[in-house]
């Protein structure tokens, strides 16, 4: 089999999108605007939820996206995984918008390069070397068309060799995909049944209940620090090797965390954590997008230590599952959010914002019923997020030796 040394530009072009600036809804609309944040670390469309910016102005028709486009990211996100240079595919959808810091990809020449082919090459540490190797900027790294068309990888000359590499990556794609949406809807249900119960206050037999001044009758009224611990001492063992996990590997959307980016420390942070604990960023812009995370990559006895700016949520007189919910409430989050303070793109929560807090407390029985029926969802992601931290290595282990020839399909 013959392999061929090309110049990215000799067979491609890159289009920039439009700068959609205004007619933005948050959490509303049919057409999705896309932006880096809507591409994964390791290339692929992602979804953002109530994260995504809806649009709602005249749509320009020559930046509605169609089935099967294909984009690079054009620039880095602020205080997240390196994404610049990574590439995803449109699905059948015809609500996405090309923004002008996304490249949509045009093949020039298809008799030589597949398009699936492409998308995962765009994806290789080869061509993500070279393109943030000549990215410019200081705080945000940004590249261009033409930098990208001056990228030179080695591909395979047989076309039908192409497709066999391309469709072997995709189908660890559609089966972390697969799973990501079933993590998606598992903690959705989990969230909503913690809205119901204890926002809104709809609990099994709330009928029979009286509520005074926002608190049920049988319900303590306490406030945070008295059910939960903010930034527990955790105590570990001096220059002991242990994992120390960054902001970047945060979610915006869900509890779950990029465990590959995780490093082994024996210099700890000040922050540390145990099982279970929940992971709260307290800078903007982390914060307001969403960051938050659920310590269940952990064993029973393991500590870790993490960014500077994670809050540490523990657990006192609640389960660790209603903390993880009452971090992600909009009342909470709104009421950190208030107390931020620090120049402009450095603001921080304040943990005084804490303490007069009000966490109405349930009875037990009904916070036991609460953890038998979303203890089984937080398992199943747990289960779930194992499984694709498999898939992923095991994905990213063949990428480069079939995109090299070192492996053959």
């Amino acid at each position: 089999m013959s392999w061929s040394t090309i110049r990215l530009g000799d067979l491609i072009e890159i289009k920039h999108g439009f700068a959609f600036k205004s007619k933005f809804f948050d959490s509303q609309g049919h057409y999705i605007v896309l932006t880096p944040g809507n591409c994964y670390e390791r290339g692929g469309l992602k979804l953002r939820g109530d994260k995504e910016k809806f649009y709602s102005g005249e749509i320009p028709e020559n930046y509605l996206l169609n089935e099967g486009d294909l984009l690079v990211v054009m620039t880095d996100l602020v205080n997240s995984a390196p994404i610049l240079g990574g590439a995803l595919i449109i699905p059948e959808n015809d609500r996405f918008l090309h923004n002008q810091r996304l490249g949509l990809v045009e093949i020039t020449d298809r008799t030589k390069i597949d398009k699936l082919f492409l998308f995962h090459l765009l994806n290789t540490t080869a061509y993500r070397g070279q393109v943030r190797g000549s990215a410019s900027g200081a705080t945000v790294r940004h590249t261009s068309p033409g930098r990208i068309k001056d990228c030179r990888l080695t591909i395979p000359n047989d076309m039908q060799v192409q497709r066999k590499i391309g469709e072997t990556l995709t189908n660890y794609n559609d089966l972390i995909e697969n799973n990501r949406r079933r993590i998606q809807l598992l903690e959705e249900s989990a969230r909503l049944l913690y809205q119901e119960w204890f926002v809104h206050l709809r609990f099994p037999g709330h009928e029979r209940v009286k509520i005074t001044d926002g608190v049920p009758e049988g319900w303590e009224p306490t406030i945070l620090p008295e059910v939960i611990e903010v930034n527990p001492r955790t105590p570990v063992e001096k220059s002991k090797e242990i994992w120390y996990v960054p902001m970047s590997s945060l979610s915006e959307t869900s509890m779950t965390a990029n465990t590959a980016v995780f490093e082994r420390r024996t210099k700890h942070t000040n922050v540390k954590f145990q099982k279970n604990d929940v992971l709260l960023a307290r800078i903007t812009p982390c914060l307001e997008n969403g960051k938050t995370g659920y310590a269940y990559f952990l064993d029973d006895d393991e500590v870790a230590c993490g960014s500077t700016e994670f809050i540490v949520l523990r657990g006192r007189r609640v389960p660790s599952e209603f903390v993880y919910c009452l971090a992600r409430s909009y009342p909470f989050r709104e009421n950190a959010i208030k107390s931020m303070t620090g120049s402009s793109g450095r603001q921080r929560v304040q943990s005084a914002c804490f303490e007069k807090y009000k966490v109405p407390l349930p009875p037990r029985h009904i916070l036991e019923e609460f953890v038998l029926v979303v203890r089984n969802n937080f398992d199943q992601i747990r289960n779930l997020m194992a499984q694709n931290a498999r898939l992923a290595q095991a994905r990213d282990l063949l990428l480069p030796k079939l995109m090299s020839g070192e492996l053959t399909v």
